[in-house]
């Protein structure tokens, strides 16, 4: 490892102590270390960098001579920075200053222990998929980020009224969703939003997709896991003139008659998984899956 990125949210420092503990294990293993440039001003007036540091400030100021990329901050920093990878194939390995944190899962107390498995070799490297997203007529808005890796949401917007979401699978209709909207979850994603909608949890591995709704009027309406080489094609039907899409963090407005096309993305992002870490494992942490007094004697 001789060159990575870092990256942390430019709206405020919650992490002085960890940002320099990164910073110092990385200089003492002489590597060099870029850092996003509104998060290296925010460092500046904080007063929290002891040197000058090279900086990057667009998808174009990163290449594959990267190693990687850390992140400093939750689930939300990565989904930004994923952004600046692209196609890039950088690997990202976050550390959580956050809340709860599944993609993030570097404890900030073990970033010298992680960096040490890194430099020893005792890591794997899990590729998440993407969903890359068309419309119809063509929407410029997000031409050069057509892509979500959590998940592409359909929602109501200037309304209390339900929308409904024609869904077709492979050009076969498959239903209308009357609900406030409809998640498209990745595997990533699954975790996020469309667990907070009752959907099910997917290992990062598995080659699916998710369709959950948001408080669907229909009852029966269920989330529905299907194969990731789908193609999925929604039509809104809303009193309201637009809706939103949003992809991860980005949110956009839509015209109604517009159709929206969703697929897997031809590319892929890389997750450092430190050999100290593992989905189960945080699954467990994060969910308090083993919080039960039953489970003591079996651990």
């Amino acid at each position: 490892m001789k060159k990575v990125a870092v990256y942390g949210q430019s709206y405020s420092i919650s992490a002085e102590k960890e940002i320099q503990i990164l910073l110092s294990v990385l200089e003492a293993h002489d590597i060099v270390c870029f850092i996003e440039e509104k998060f290296n001003n925010l460092l500046i007036e904080g007063e929290i960098l002891e040197k000058k540091y090279p900086v990057f400030s667009d998808f174009k100021d990163l290449d594959p001579t990267f190693d990687l990329m850390f992140t400093l901050g939750g689930d939300g920093t990565i989904l930004r920075a994923v952004t600046y990878i692209r196609d890039l194939d950088i690997p990202i390995l976050g550390i959580n200053t956050g809340r709860l944190g599944f993609l993030a899962t570097i404890n900030k107390k073990a970033i010298k222990e992680s960096i040490d498995l890194l430099l020893k070799g005792e890591y794997s490297i899990q590729k998440r998929t993407l969903l890359s997203v068309e419309t119809s007529p063509k929407n410029n808005d997000f031409k050069e980020l057509n892509f979500a890796l959590n998940e592409v949401t359909i929602a109501r917007k200037n309304t209390t009224s339900m929308i409904g979401v024609r869904t077709c699978l492979n050009n076969e209709y498959l239903t209308n969703y009357w609900a406030d909207g409809l998640i498209i979850a990745t595997p990533t994603g699954s975790t996020g939003y469309s667990l907070s909608c009752n959907g099910p949890v997917i290992s990062p591995d598995s080659k699916n997709v998710l369709i959950t709704p948001i408080a669907p009027h229909n009852l029966n309406a269920r989330p529905m896991v299907i194969s990731d080489e789908t193609a999925i094609q929604l039509e809104v039907d809303s009193r309201e003139k637009d809706f939103l899409i949003s992809l991860d963090s980005r949110i956009y407005t839509i015209s109604k008659n517009t159709k929206v096309f969703i697929k897997k993305a031809p590319f892929s992002v890389q997750s450092i998984i430190p050999n100290n870490q593992s989905f189960l494992n945080t699954l467990r942490s994060k969910l308090l899956w083993g919080e039960d007094t039953r489970n003591e004697t079996n651990l």
